[in-house]
């Protein structure tokens, strides 16, 4: 039996976010039986729960609600609280699998006491977490630093990107990391809601939108997701269509800034529609868009991609290489250059229903062949156990 330690989600069942459903796909889809999970859990309730989850042994680990330092504070009393179980159950040549690179500055006191019991110490690298807008300069030289300490003293890089790989290779060279690539997985199966279910028609009339009259955009609310320049490009072209975001918008400094910048609130078609936590009126929403827009700039396989690509038809995406590395020749490609995106949605609302069709079937079988679940868990299961 392998013991698997995973640290840095919040933890399952998932409610949101990448590495939550990430290791809630791990464990729910799990074939292997020679493998056995151990999953930290964040909370800030004092009270801690340790609970089974699919097999899975899940630790609540208590975190005060300090802010951004929070994360950090988690990986460590985590990393604590699989080091007491390893030694307290007498675990030999298992793994610590860790989530994002949060605790480079800290990560080399640790590796030998996991080496001591045989274990290794893999992570996850995640996308360019230091490169992300929202973080102030020390912040983000923070994230740089603390990336390099992970590369440096990780066992094992698993990048769920060909794209972040290279750059692994290439930035980090100096440590000759040893690395792997694994992606992230989806679904594509559809909805179950129908045209008449009662919760899609209270959505579309509640916004004014009608089906396969929109383009859609979904993500966090953040600059380095291009909002100015999606927003700006589609406001500029002649399309009839609204343009449809679902984000956690909340009116912060950065959305008064869009506002100002932009002047969207004067343009009926620009809609923005707060979060859609329900997962089957989300995928009907996806599926019966005319196209949608994907901005990312920083990460690796973009979650919100593959799920893009799995339900929507039409995909209009940022031209960087890990969104390119995804779509391939399934999508279309915008820059940041003016009139380029509004150039290709003036082309893309000339298309035929057989290009149309055509561009969704080969997204389909983009994810069916490299993304689905099935073969990503199948994937980690192969490199745990080797």
């Amino acid at each position: 039996m392998k013991d698997i330690f995973i640290v840095g989600s919040k933890g399952i069942p998932a409610q949101y976010g990448g590495y939550e459903t990430f290791v809630d796909n791990l464990v729910t889809r799990q074939e292997n039986k020679n493998i056995k999970y151990h999953v930290a859990c964040m909370t800030f309730n004092k009270e801690t729960r340790h609970y089974d989850y699919n097999g899975a042994d899940c630790q609540e680990i208590h975190i005060p609600n300090i802010g951004g330092a929070k994360a950090i504070l988690y990986d460590l009393k985590a990393l604590d609280w699989a080091l007491k179980e390893i030694k307290a159950n007498n675990m030999r040549n298992g793994l610590i699998y860790i989530l994002a690179c949060r605790i480079g500055p800290f990560i080399k006191s640790y590796i030998p006491k996991f080496h001591k019991y045989g274990f290794e110490v893999w992570v996850n690298p995640d996308g360019h977490e230091w490169l992300r807008a929202k973080w102030s300069k020390p912040v983000r030289k923070y994230w740089k630093v603390s990336e390099g300490g992970m590369v440096k003293n990780a066992d094992l890089l698993v990048c769920d990107s060909k794209n972040i790989e290279k750059y692994i290779q290439t930035t980090y060279a100096k440590y000759k990391p040893n690395t792997t690539f694994i992606a992230y997985g989806a679904d594509i199966n559809s909805s179950n809601l129908s045209q008449d279910d009662s919760k899609v028609r209270e959505w579309f009339s509640k916004f004014d939108i009608k089906e396969n009259n929109y383009f859609l955009i979904v993500g966090r609310f953040v600059p380095e997701n291009n909002y100015e320049t999606m927003i700006r490009e589609f406001m500029a072209s002649d399309v009839k269509q609204d343009l449809v975001i679902i984000t956690n918008v909340e009116k912060n400094k950065f959305y008064e800034e869009l506002k100002e910048k932009t002047h969207f609130d004067k343009d009926k078609r620009v809609k923005f529609v707060g979060t859609v936590y329900d997962k089957d009126l989300l995928k009907y929403i996806r599926e019966n868009a005319f196209g949608y827009l994907h901005g990312h700039s920083v990460g690796g396989t973009n979650p919100s991609l593959l799920e893009a690509l799995g339900s929507t038809k039409l995909n209009l995406l940022y031209d960087v290489g890990f969104n390119h590395e995804v779509g391939e020749d399934a999508a279309l490609y915008w820059s940041k250059e003016n009139g380029s995106l509004k150039n290709l949605l003036e082309e893309a609302i000339k298309l035929t229903q057989e290009q149309i069709d055509d561009f969704g079937k080969a997204a389909k079988k983009r994810v069916q062949d490299e993304y689905s679940w099935e073969k990503i868990v199948k994937r980690y299961e192969d490199q745990f156990l080797q």
